[in-house]
Order: structure tokens, then sequence, then C-alpha cells
């Protein structure tokens, strides 16, 4: 089976070429055909051999998910579904802005921790995504975007996508060697050259993975928190009852000593009548006291079935009014792409569920 060198960190192609005989300057030279310039066809990298570009036809491809659609929102806002084989599909997301533009990357088919307001967790689990599938989505999002003007300034960027978020369907650190791999190639100055602070991991809390991803590739970290104390958190985000926010907060703090910002991210999804309330507000300046933070409050975008509604805008404002007053800097995340299901929480794609989790909750349910 050809291998394909999307799965490959510079590292990992360096070996390769010396399995099959060849410098390590030749594999620098491939790296920066496919994840600079885009190109996937061997005979196009016009400063490679032509007998060693013949090797790689017989023995390689450069292969991203295949797209299954894209939808464009009337905000601007992408969104592809890749095709990730046997009915299984991910969603990818982009949000230009004026001053950047942020890739929402996926990296695994569903997700298993069953938070209980994610779209993505009621879709079940069927597997990790390969570097390739990670990696792809940036592959194909930097390089089809980068022949399309800025909606406000007509400009052609040669860098369209310059943040990348690790937010999209599935925990980050539950698949942590594929995960630090595709992030160690968007950083790489002969790739992507990513700023260590312009790519931020999602987690909702594997304290141990937290501790090797900060040995590992120390990038920006945001932690979806939710609920300000064990009681709450156990119900809807329910990794809290294997690691409860007392250790949750040890390994945020441990893990500032090694970050590139000086703060964590707490995101926090706000659900009415359920943790918007002010004394949720005055729970999280407490439980967070020791762990220099800034919180993104995300309003609950609604799907069939939640059970959950979308804060009123006065919660919103007296929950973050509270916490500016405690000297917190407080952001609340605008709801982009809602109108092609892109939103915060709202990513499904197609999930064939390994994990019988979603049978268990129609039988549940139906009780």
């Amino acid at each position: 089976m050809p291998q394909n060198l999307l799965d490959l960190d510079l590292q990992g192609l360096t070996a390769w070429f010396g399995e099959l005989g060849e410098k390590p300057f030749r594999a620098r030279q491939v790296f920066h055909w496919i994840h600079q310039s885009g190109v996937a066809d061997f005979a196009q990298m016009t400063d490679i051999a032509k007998s060693l570009r013949e090797k790689l036809q017989q023995q390689a491809v450069v292969q991203a998910p295949a797209i299954s659609y894209a939808h464009t929102s009337a905000d601007g806002t992408r969104k592809w579904l890749f095709d990730v084989g046997v009915a299984n599909g991910i969603e990818t997301v982009f949000i230009p802005e004026d001053d950047r533009g942020t890739l929402c990357v996926s990296s695994q088919v569903g997700c298993a921790l069953e938070c209980t307001f994610c779209s993505t967790g009621r879709q079940g689990f069927n597997r990790n995504l390969t570097v390739a599938e990670i990696i792809g989505q940036l592959w194909v999002a930097h390089h089809s975007l980068k022949t399309e003007p800025n909606r406000t300034t007509g400009e052609i960027a040669d860098r369209p996508v310059s943040n990348v978020v690790m937010m999209g369907m599935g925990e980050p650190l539950a698949n942590f060697e594929n995960v630090v791999t595709a992030l160690g190639i968007m950083l790489d100055d002969h790739a992507y050259g990513l700023s260590r602070r312009r790519v931020t991991v999602s987690t909702s809390g594997l304290v141990p993975a937290m501790d090797r991803l900060a040995e590992r590739c120390p990038v920006a970290l945001a932690v979806s928190l939710h609920a300000p104390s064990d009681a709450l958190r156990d119900q809807i985000v329910p990794i809290n009852r294997k690691y409860p926010l007392r250790e949750l907060m040890a390994a945020c703090r441990r893990y500032l000593v090694h970050a590139p910002r000086d703060f964590i991210t707490f995101e926090y999804v706000m659900l009415a009548g359920v943790n918007d309330q002010p004394e949720h507000a005055r729970q999280l300046i407490e439980l967070t006291r020791d762990v220099p933070c800034k919180f993104n409050l995300i309003p609950f975008n609604p799907f069939p079935d939640s059970g959950y509604e979308k804060p009123r805008a006065e919660s919103m404002r007296v929950f973050r009014q509270i916490l500016q007053d405690a000297g917190h800097v407080v952001t609340t995340r605008k709801t982009r792409g809602d109108d092609i299901d892109a939103a915060c929480g709202q990513l499904a794609g197609k999930v064939a569920d390994k994990s019988g989790r979603v049978l268990k909750r129609m039988h549940k349910e139906a009780a």
C-alpha cells in the first residue's frame, strides 16, 4: 500500500526517504511542495530528480480526505464535510475575520465523551482520525482559500488560515499521538509556520494527556469547563467524574509553566436555567482564583432534541459583568455560520457509531 505522505511530519518523512536511499534535503523539498505549495502530483515537483519523482509515484501518495460538500454562510463562514470512509464524515469550519482566519479542525469521527449539550457527542463514536485526515483538513482549506479574495479588503492573503483551533468533532487529547504529530506539521516553518500562540487545543479535561501535551507540544490551551462545581459538571461533562475540578485546575496550573500564553482559556457554553445564573458566575470566580485565565462565554446553539435552550441576553450580560467586575477578561463568542450548522456545538458530520451509546440513549429515552 502506498505511503500517504500527509501522515508524516518532517522527521518521519526524512526517515522514510532514508529507507528509500534518499538524502534528507530531498525530504525537505517534497515537504515544501506538499504543504507550502499544495502540490499532490509528484510530476509537478519540478526541482526533484525525475528518478525520485517516478519512485514516489510508485510508492507514495498525497491524499487528503475527499470533500463531500462545502457550504458558505451568509457571513462568510465556510464548512466542509470530508468523507473519511464507511459512512463516516467529519466537519471542518473556517471563520474569516478582518485580522485573521481561524480554522476549526476535527480530531475524531464522533466523540466518546458524551457532553450532553454537544451535537457531536450525541452522534456516538467511531474512531480516531489519522494524521493525514487531521492535517488534510488544513491542507485543503489553506490551499483552496489562497485563491479567494478577502471579503472586506478584496486582497488575496498569502496565509488565509492564520489560526487553528482543535475544537471540531472529537476530543483532541483522546487521539494524542496523531494530534501531536499534526500540530508539529502546523508549527513547522517548512510547512505552515504557525505560531504556538495561534494554535489552540481544546480539551474537556483529560488530565494526564494535558501533562503530556505540556511536555511534547505546548500550544495555547482551552479547557471546556461549562460548570463551576463537580455536582453540575458531573451531569453535563461526564469526564469530570474521572478527573474532577480540583485535579483539572491543578493540571491547568502545571500547563501554564510551559504554555506560550500566560493564561488558560476557559470555554463556557451557557445553558438557559442550568449554568447561567449569577451564583454560577461567583462560583467560577472562586474555582479559578489560582489559575490565570480568561473566559469565553458561548451561548448555546440549539439542535434537535438537545433538551437545552439558549440563554437570555440579560442572563449573558449579568454573568459576564460579574466576571469582569472580579477582574477577568471575558469574551462572548459570536454566533457564526449558524445558517449552515457551523456554529459552536453544532458540528455533527456522519458517524457510524461503534460505541453503542446512541442505541443505549435511544432505549433510555424510549423507556
